[in-house]
Formats: structure tokens, C-alpha cells, sequence
């Protein structure tokens, strides 16, 4: 494997990798790469789609404003999703937009919003989550794009996750002083992870009874402080990933 270049520009694209595949480029990427960052033919970019891990492709200008890729060589292997699901309450607009590109960044492996009683969106533009999703995985390296899954109610969610699964109910009431420590007693974990974040408002008592009624659950408290739920998205999944995920 070549040694990776963390300067080179970095793309998405949803077509086959191989050494010699030419990938047509989109107008936004042909303009992106051309007129933006002002590349030349025969200059490098990383490209990677999720499957075939990530390789490294040269420019070749079909004009002013079209480009191909063409693949020269793999740089990086494709490496598995963490089996992290992140579920939470969805938010409006932009603050929504910060909180899927941190999950990614912090290691979600599904997005799977889920509506509460006191959620304050009650649609999800997924189209909008996946390109958010896409665009934090080409800044920061990430090879497997985590999955972006369709809005459902707690109750059906909670149902329909495995019943070794470890859910880490984030929540306000907790009587968890240090989530760490109620975190380290658990030991290594196999079986993966479910995080729940929820609404601005909380979660209701018949909400937290649900929960909490999972097999695998513990319930954590995010501090003295009541955060924001985009703001708690980063500290929950900080707390977990290291002390139960790929950072430990």
C-alpha cells in the first residue's frame, strides 16, 4: 500500500473501484476539483465508495468544466463499520446538519432517528442526512459510510433491536454520577452498541420505562449540565467510544 496522503483531495463516488476504472465525475465534483481546488490532468485524488476501499485516481480534464477519474492504485483497504447505533431525538435544520456530520466523525455506524413524544421535528429529510453523512466521511477519512436509517417511533425501535445488544440510555435523571465508571463496570462488549439520545424536552416516564426495560441497558447521565441534544450527540459518543468502542 502506498502511505497515506492526508493532504490530497478526497471524494465519494458510487461506481466500482479498480485499477484502471474510469469514473465519470458529477457536475459539482468536475467544478469542485477543476475550478475550486484548480487541479491539473494527471494530478491526485483520493477516492473511495464505501465497498472497495479507498484508492488513489488521477485527473484526466474532458474539457473546461468535465472531468473523469481514472484509478492508478488501491491506498487503503475497506474496513468494516463500527456497529454503533446512534439513535436520536431529530432535530431542526442546521442544528441537525452539526449533529449527523459529528456522529459520523465520532464513529456511528447507523443514524436512526426515532420520534418521541416531545421530539421537535417530526420529518426527517434523509436525503439531506445522507449527503451530510457522505460529506463528513470525505473530510475525515472515514472508508465505510454509515447507514442512514428511516425515522420510527422509540417503542418500534427499541423492539426491533437484539436483545444483547448495549444500549446507553443518555439521559438527564439518571442517578449516574460518572458515566465513565458506570461505563468501565460493563467489562468488553461484543454484541454492539445502541447509544439513545433524546429530545431538547427529555424523555416522558413511560419513554424511560421503556428503555430502560431493555435487556442489555444502563442509563448514564451527561454531566451537571443540561446540553443541548446536538451538543450531547458529541459528548455521549465521546464517553462510549472510549470506553467501549474503537478508541479504547
Amino acid at each position: 500500500m502506498a502511505e497515506y496522503d492526508f493532504n490530497a483531495p478526497r471524494l465519494f463516488v458510487d461506481a466500482p473501484l479498480q485499477t484502471g476504472a474510469r469514473i465519470a465525475l458529477d457536475r459539482g465534483q468536475a467544478n469542485y476539483l477543476l475550478n475550486v481546488l484548480r487541479l491539473k490532468a494527471g494530478e491526485s485524488v483520493l477516492i473511495f465508495n464505501g465497498r472497495d476501499g479507498e484508492w488513489r485516481a488521477e485527473v484526466a480534464v474532458e474539457g473546461r468544466k468535465a472531468a473523469d477519474l481514472v484509478c492508478a492504485e488501491r491506498a487503503r483497504n475497506q474496513s468494516s463499520a463500527p456497529d454503533l447505533i446512534y439513535a436520536f431525538a431529530p432535530l431542526k435544520h442546521a442544528r441537525l446538519d452539526y449533529m449527523v456530520q459529528k456522529a459520523v466523525e465520532m464513529g456511528a455506524g447507523v443514524l436512526q432517528p426515532v420520534l418521541t413524544r416531545r421530539t421537535q421535528a417530526s420529518r426527517v429529510n434523509l436525503d439531506r442526512m445522507r449527503s451530510n453523512v457522505i460529506e463528513a466521511a470525505e473530510q475525515c477519512g472515514i472508508l465505510s459510510i454509515p447507514e442512514v436509517r428511516e425515522e420510527e417511533n422509540l417503542e418500534r425501535f427499541l423492539k426491533g433491536l437484539e436483545k444483547d445488544r448495549l444500549v446507553v440510555f443518555c439521559d438527564e435523571d439518571a442517578p449516574v454520577s460518572n458515566p465513565v465508571e458506570a461505563l468501565a463496570k460493563l467489562g468488553n462488549n461484543q454484541a454492539g452498541l445502541a447509544v439513545i439520545v433524546g429530545p431538547e424536552g427529555g424523555f416522558t416516564d413511560q419513554e424511560r420505562a421503556l428503555v430502560a426495560a431493555h435487556e442489555r441497558c444502563v442509563c448514564v447521565s451527561l454531566g451537571p449540565r443540561i446540553l443541548r441534544a446536538d451538543t450531547a450527540a458529541v459528548a455521549a459518543l465521546a464517553i462510549v467510544q472510549s470506553v467501549l468502542g474503537d478508541w479504547n
